[in-house]
């Protein structure tokens, strides 16, 4: 590994402190460089610190690099670490930045300076304090305290920027800045210039924006600091809102069908990638397209704006001709079949389309054609020879996802013949190194075939202009961004939109009735022709561009093909066309330490989520906030027990539940009068601004982000009534009654907020809420953009019950075994019992020779590596990882054959 850092840049100095943790772990080499030296080939700028690992790729994030140190130290991920991180990244880095951008470019000193940042270190003091902890993470120094000691260091070493009554953040800055390795980190990046050393590197960075009111810091607690930065005029405003209550909102619109753009009004399209028909798909495939979309489209609807939420199963292609033959079915049964399962898991989901549609319909056929006829006569289609990979046993041409070998460019062994999943460059299945046939795992041959080709090329002008316009501005995420603009550094090349397949959309061209579309050439119309499958109207929102703004979520790997290829297809094609503003890309959920794999049994999968006894809601809700927006994430059994007892037990459903029975029990189901002292106008102001913060989130599409403000109005809510206890009041004289009624009456409108603010989150619980407290019809479908007051003085509530339930700890475990690999043994279990036949003959027959021979070859190839590292005689940690995933090979290769799992049998003692 070489590690690149360079003197004045402040990433460099956590990275320099966790690199100390590594030596002697691995072979690290350290370099320093100039601030303009470009040590990544494929980067326009110059970017320090950088980590190149071994294997060729780059690691550029000072975090990114810190962790990666961390774990080779065998340090295991924590969610208390991981949280520090990421409020690092958006709390701590916008204030910090405008900060140093202030002292050392600007010359700007004192409170200019350690004003904005008050509330970021007092939140670390706090932390500190109330934990009773020496570091962030527990009573030994982690990888939160190297990331943000590295990040505060510049300015914290000057004592004017540490304010004296932070003591427990005095205590820890101390201590890890007398450390050795952060010391030597100091002197190699700063150069006993303090934070003058940085001035270079900062008069090259764009000016830092003043953080927006959404970069506040939100603690656990109401604390008083944070309402008193409400100006009187804002508390004014919010509490003359309250009191206009259900007056103040505007006019339910009645629900048309179709739902079409109106004239001069907003008019939000949103697609959800369409998930490949012959999958299930699994809980990372649910929150990277179909639920993250359902949130935006439902909260679009709260505002009123003419919303259409479409998707559907993408159905043509080889994978769905070799499922057809693994299940004995035709090509049309299978997507039958799928389709209606695929149904089933978004209707369980509570997925809110307005029409779920299918690619194979007369439509996709008749407007794909006319794309492609429009593109002909133009001159974007090209005629070529391909030389292709045909597997001779199979009798076939390969699709490229049923080729797989070893990536041209990064060399990754599991790289398909379409694209690579660890570098995301695409590749043509030919070259591929040691190609294998996916179906039978032979070794395909090259053959020659002609077929027609997209001149992106020639389309290259228009979409970069197309971008131009579209993308400043825009709510792209930053990953599809950086998607388009690398597919756009390296040129664009003519892209082959035909197959040598029969299930397909034909090719309507002499020549070449043998062919069809390649998927992904006619996937993306399908948006277009399910919704003309929806209404023949469908041309107010495919062809009309000014008036209607398209939201397209996806994960990441989907980018390229909505961001460049289908924008190319329908320029070219020149026929008005509505394209993208917005592509919401979201990163890879992983499954606890690795990944979802349906044929080993590991990982929750859509049509297994309602067997646990967990309901949608909850699912939904966890998934949502681990949501992978910046980086991947991993779903972890643990971490879902802890968010919904913590989050929805003890914080967000106590203090609903806490409202509405103070309402019954104390005041006999009606709500009290309420007389707002100034306190109660100011955390009425305070809500109104979390709520207008969670507008704001919404708009810019940041759905994980607009959770925390639910939750952080629901503990302002239990911290109110914590403080004014009005079942003590409630016992007392005339005042303390009239202030116990205060104050379930403010508490009681919170809860009623909070159930429209959850409904695009938890529409389930949402409803059930609002029930509970008969909330007027109107203020179910319309959030306001102020807190108001929706259940005056005398208004009845309904009956008030428990929302969730507690998620105990055998529960969950018996959960992780069996979506651990269990539910694969359990189902070779239950077939060998239910049947006459032999257990292995029935394992055989689930789970097919396919699958058995693909793990023979994995042991063989496994079994290779191990006794090549014993005969070099390589380090015996690096042997036994080697041989825990051969015994793993084995394991799985004996369950797949129905045959006993043996145990490894130890060493006899001499």
């Amino acid at each position: 590994m070489r590690l690149f850092v360079s003197e004045g840049s402040p990433g460099s100095l956590p990275v320099l402190a966790a690199a100390a943790r590594a030596r002697g772990r691995a072979e690290l080499l350290i370099s320093t460089v100039g601030p303009e030296e470009c040590v990544v080939p494929f980067l326009t700028r110059p970017k320090v610190p950088v980590l190149q690992l071994d294997s060729g790729n780059y690691l550029f994030s000072a975090s990114a690099i810190c962790r990666y140190f961390f774990l080779l130290c065998g340090w295991e991920q924590d969610d208390l670490t991981n949280q520090w991180l990421e409020w690092e990244a958006t709390e701590l880095q916008p204030v910090l930045s405008a900060a140093l951008h202030c002292l050392v470019v600007q010359g700007k000193k004192g409170e200019d300076v350690l004003g904005p940042l008050r509330r970021v270190l007092t939140h670390i003091d706090h932390s500190l304090s109330r934990q009773n902890w020496p570091f962030l993470a527990g009573d030994t120094e982690s990888l939160a305290d190297i990331v943000l000691w590295g990040a505060l260091y510049p300015l914290l070493q000057d004592p004017a920027y540490l304010p004296e009554e932070l003591g427990a953040l005095q205590s820890w800055f101390k201590t890890l800045s007398t450390q050795e390795p952060c010391q030597r980190a100091v002197e190699t990046v700063l150069k006993q210039q303090g934070v003058l050393a940085l001035r270079l590197y900062l008069q090259k960075q764009p000016q830092p924006q003043p953080p927006p009111p959404e970069g506040r810091t939100v603690s656990n607690e109401l604390e008083e600091e944070e309402l008193a930065t409400l100006s009187e005029e804002d508390i004014v405003t919010a509490v003359a809102a309250w009191e206009k209550g259900l007056e103040s909102l505007p006019p339910l619109q009645l629900q048309q069908h179709p739902v079409l753009p109106v004239p001069g009004e907003r008019n939000v399209l949103i697609t959800s990638a369409l998930p490949y028909v012959n999958n299930v798909p699994h809980l990372g495939n649910i929150i990277g397209c179909v639920l993250s979309a359902d949130v935006f489209a439902r909260y679009c609807r709260l505002r009123q704006w003419n919303t259409l939420y479409l998707c559907g199963t993408d159905e043509y292609g080889t994978a769905t001709e070799t499922k057809a033959m693994e299940e004995g079915l035709t090509p049309q049964e299978i997507c039958d079949k799928y389709h209606a399962i695929h149904a089933d898991i978004y209707r369980w989901f509570g997925i809110s389309f307005d029409t779920f549609g299918r690619t194979t319909t007369p439509q996709q056929t008749k407007i794909t054609q006319d794309i492609f006829q429009r593109l002909l006569t133009r001159g974007f289609v090209l005629r070529d020879t391909v030389e292709q990979l045909r597997c001779e046993q199979c009798a076939r041409f390969l699709a490229d996802r049923f080729v797989e070998g070893v990536c041209p460019f990064c060399g990754y062994e599991e790289a398909r013949g379409d694209q690579c999943d660890k570098c995301g460059k695409l590749i043509n299945a030919i070259e591929l190194k040691k190609p294998q046939c996916k179906i039978c795992r032979s070794c395909p041959v090259v053959r020659s075939s002609q077929h027609l080709f997209l001149d992106l090329p020639k389309l290259e002008k228009r979409l970069e202009d197309w971008l131009g316009k579209t993308v400043p501005g825009s709510d792209w995420t930053p990953n599809a961004r950086f998607i388009i603009r690398s597919w756009l550094r390296d040129g664009l090349k003519p892209r082959c939109i035909t197959r040598d397949l029969k299930w397909g959309t034909p090719v309507p061209l002499e020549g070449f009735e043998d062919k069809v579309f390649y998927v992904w050439f006619d996937a993306t119309i399908g948006y277009v022709s399910i919704t003309a499958n929806y209404t023949d109207q469908w041309e107010k929102w495919w062809k009309n561009p000014e008036q209607v703004d398209l939201y397209q979520f996806m994960a990441k790997d989907n980018v390229p093909f909505h961001g460049l290829v289908f924008p190319c297809s329908v320029l070219g094609a020149e026929d008005n066309y509505t394209l993208v503003k917005h592509i919401i890309a979201t990163e890879y959920l992983n499954y606890e330490d690795g990944k979802f794999s349906k044929s080993r049994g590991i990982g929750v999968f859509g049509d297994m989520a309602k067997d646990t006894g967990i309901p949608a809601d909850i699912w939904r809700f966890y998934l949502l906030y681990i949501r992978p927006e910046g980086q991947d994430s991993a779903f972890s059994w643990t971490d879902l027990l802890i968010k919904n007892n913590s989050e929805l037990l003890n914080n967000l459903g106590n203090f609903i539940n806490r409202a509405g029975m103070f309402v019954s029990k104390f005041f006999g189901g009606c709500v009290p009068a309420m007389a707002l002292t100034p306190d109660d106008r100011r955390l009425v102001a305070h809500v109104s601004w979390e709520l207008q913060h969670y507008h704001q989130l919404l708009e810019k599409v940041r759905i994980r982000d607009a959770l925390r403000s639910i939750l952080t109005i629901s503990r302002h809510g239990n911290q109110y009534i914590q403080v004014n206890e009005p079942w003590k009041r409630i016992k007392g004289g005339e005042m303390d009654r009239q202030r116990a009624g205060t104050v379930t009456g403010i508490a009681v409108n919170m809860a009623a907020l909070l159930s429209v603010m959850l409904q695009p989150y938890m529409p389930t619980v949402s409803s059930t809420i609002q029930t509970q407290l008969q909330l007027p019809p109107a203020a179910c479908r319309v959030l306001a953009t102020s807190f108001i007051c929706t259940l005056p003085a005398g208004h009845r509530i309904g009956t008030v019950s428990p929302l969730f339930q507690k998620l105990e700890n055998d529960q969950i475990e018996n959960l992780r075994q069996r979506f651990g690999g269990g539910q694969l043994e359990e189902s070779l279990e239950l077939k060998a019992k239910g049947s006459p036949k032999p257990a292995a003959v029935e394992a055989v027959t689930a789970a097919g020779s396919q699958h058995i021979q693909m793990l023979t070859d994995e042991v063989t190839k496994q079994g290779n590596i191990v006794r090549e590292l014993k005969a070099q005689k390589a380090d015996k940690n690096q042997v036994a990882a080697e041989v825990a995933k051969l015994l793993d090979l084995k394991k799985q290769l004996a369950l797949a054959e129905g045959k006993p799992i043996e145990t490894p049998k130890g060493k006899k003692k001499k």
